[in-house]
């Protein structure tokens, strides 16, 4: 298995390890370095036989050139729209006050018989039609989402549902508003150190389902939609994953969080069986608490930060970007890292005024848009970054098609 960088697995056979001398560097923020080795040397399978076998059952690594590509996208929002109208018949606001603060003028919402995994799914299989890949083809499905509806997970309900035959691994990551960056991160490892050919990458949340509806700070910021991409295996020179970096700081945790609690019964003997205090009680996820100021200050701290070192270990200079799509969170946020990086409005791709805070979905909702719209074109290179709980961070540099 690749490690987080996805340029070199641990497993490599001594005698490979021999071959590889001076030693390689490998690097929180996907770049490394190594005298007279190959920029994209990677690892895959090479046994007798190998090639028959899935990328999840080949056994020893070899070395090979080998990078990775996003080749479709697609995204599905919820029927029902609440408009900051509409909000301000629940709590103390109104449309200008939000608009003023956010950005945010409307948002989808989950409702009735509704569900996360179908709007997931529906997103996965628009973005697996786009790139002209079957469901059968996909070797594995990674979930980003914070809200699954299975406290197990909810990715293999969306492999059942692209009706994926040849059962490819699907499974859940929780990183919150970064989780759709730590997702493309995880695909390209798997692409790159593990010989899968194809990966989707699934960003879904319903955080609505964790707001404070009576909490004009905070109800006002989320919405729940699913965004999707396909990342698929290429020639290293045609790579679209120039370079990576990634965080986190557990002591901001206070300012973003959404904690258990056990449930209080009004019995001796609560619904799950819980007796006189003897065994754990049921526990349920508080509502999402959140320091807007800290978070603020946070996000316009770090991100610059993060992708101006993704940029440097790319060899990019600022000047060779085509867009910056940012988690879309605050639209001051936004135009606060667009100044940092002295990139214009009409080069920064932002969907928030119609939907809000989207979570996990945010980044890969607005690039399906932006796609779809004709902005973003093939060749296209983006600087995209997330923020938000743990609290995490990380960016990427990613060309798209």
């Amino acid at each position: 298995m690749a490690n987080a960088s996805g340029l070199l697995s641990p497993a490599v056979a001594p005698s490979v390890r021999r071959r590889l001398n001076p030693p390689i560097g490998v690097f929180q923020s996907g770049s490394w370095f190594s005298e007279g080795v190959s920029r994209r040397i990677v690892c895959s399978s090479t046994v007798q036989g190998a090639e028959k076998l899935s990328p999840s059952k080949s056994g020893v690594p070899r070395l090979v050139s080998r990078g990775c590509k996003l080749v479709g996208c697609g995204s599905a929002v919820p029927r029902l729209q609440i408009s900051n109208d509409d909000l301000s018949k629940i709590v103390d606001t109104s449309d200008e006050w939000i608009s003023v603060r956010t950005g945010i003028r409307n948002r989808r919402i989950l409702s009735g018989k509704d569900s996360l995994t179908d709007l997931a799914a529906e997103a996965a299989k628009k973005a697996l039609q786009m790139a002209e890949v079957d469901p059968d083809d996909v070797d594995l499905v990674l979930l980003c989402t914070s809200t699954p509806e299975d406290l197990f997970g909810s990715a293999p309900q969306i492999q059942k549902a692209l009706g994926c035959k040849n059962n490819p691994l699907a499974y859940d990551i929780t990183a919150a508003c970064s989780g759709f960056i730590l997702g493309l991160v995880s695909a390209s490892c798997y692409i790159r150190g593990g010989g899968f050919n194809n990966v989707l990458v699934i960003g879904a949340d319903a955080l609505s389902r964790y707001v404070d509806w009576t909490d004009r700070g905070s109800c006002i910021l989320f919405g729940d939609a699913a965004g999707a991409v396909l990342v698929q295996a290429c020639d290293s020179e045609e790579d679209g994953l120039f370079a990576f970096d990634l965080h986190s700081d557990g002591e901001g945790q206070r300012h973003l969080r959404a904690t258990m609690n056990e449930n209080e019964k009004d019995h001796e003997l609560g619904t799950n069986g819980s007796l006189l205090g003897l065994l754990p009680k049921g526990s349920s996820y508080s509502c999402i608490q959140m320091n807007g100021k800290e978070v603020f200050r946070f996000a316009v701290r770090v991100v610059p930060q993060s992708i101006e070192l993704a940029l440097e270990k790319a060899g990019l200079p600022g000047s060779s970007i085509d867009w910056l799509l940012l988690h879309q969170a605050n639209q001051r946020i936004i135009d606060a890292v667009a100044a940092r990086l002295e990139l214009p409005s009409e080069r920064v791709i932002s969907n928030l005024a119609n939907y809000g805070n989207t979570s996990a979905a945010s980044i890969p909702l607005a690039l399906d848009e932006a796609v779809r719209k004709g902005k973003v074109k093939a060749g296209h290179k983006i600087a995209t970054a997330g923020f938000g709980a743990g609290l995490t961070w990380g960016s990427a540099i990613i060309r798209w098609g």
